[in-house]
């Protein structure tokens, strides 16, 4: 039987990150899981394309966009399910386990967040995250995506707007969302730049600003802007 599971990492200039974030993809290769690994590029000037040519990884290259980018993976991806993950986050150790778990679901799943960090502001942000998921429906790009190919399609596929995308596709998915009990280990390097409050407001406020009808690319301009 063929491996069912084509793994999309979007990256931008992500040398320096990838390698934690592939560590614990060695399993599902191993259990017999996946099928592919997608790195799907924003213009990247590093050594990103090297890993991926060393990897034997599948390589596509666009304008940046996060949305745009992992758009273009889930078009070649040739396995039944997509696993989404951001270049910066790890998967929990029992991720092969959970997915399979997962595979005699019709919906979707994705994970809990967690950070790299210790800390009162980390666990605190994350239980927001986790909370958010649950409650709203709204898990983020950084929680990781476990989906049929065909349910993306079924919804309209995956958004090719460059800032919102998750939501956007969180919103598209509204019921079929499931958590898989297990947590991500995300960087928190823009939260200790920033600082954990003014981050922490800064997303919040991002997120209503989209959901009352905001441009995705203006939103996109102020993010990285500000």
């Amino acid at each position: 039987m063929t491996a069912p599971v084509s793994v999309i990492i979007p990256t931008f200039n992500s040398a320096a990150v990838l390698g934690k974030t592939l560590e614990p993809l060695f399993a599902g290769l191993h259990q017999g899981l996946i099928c592919e690994l997608i790195l799907t590029d924003g213009g990247s000037q590093d050594d990103t394309a090297q890993i991926a040519h060393d990897l034997g990884a599948v390589w596509v290259a666009g304008p940046p966009s996060r949305g745009g980018q992992i758009s273009r993976a889930v078009d070649v991806a040739q396995g039944e399910w997509v696993l989404i993950l951001h270049s910066d986050t790890q998967l929990p150790r029992h991720w092969v386990d959970l997915c399979l778990a997962h595979m005699d679901s019709p919906d979707a799943g994705y994970f809990d967040l967690s950070f790299d960090q210790a800390g009162l502001a980390a666990r605190w942000t994350a239980a927001w995250a986790n909370m958010r998921s649950r409650i709203f429906g709204l898990p983020y790009g950084d929680q990781a995506l476990f989906v049929r190919k065909s349910l993306l399609g079924a919804v309209g596929g995956y958004p090719d707007i460059p800032l919102m995308e998750d939501v956007a596709l969180a919103k598209r998915l509204s019921g079929r969302l499931r958590p898989l009990r297990g947590a991500v280990i995300t960087r928190a390097d823009k939260y200790q730049n920033r600082g954990w409050a003014r981050q922490g407001a800064r997303n919040i406020t991002m997120l209503l600003r989209y959901l009352c009808g905001a441009d995705p690319q203006r939103l996109f301009d102020r993010y990285y802007r500000g």
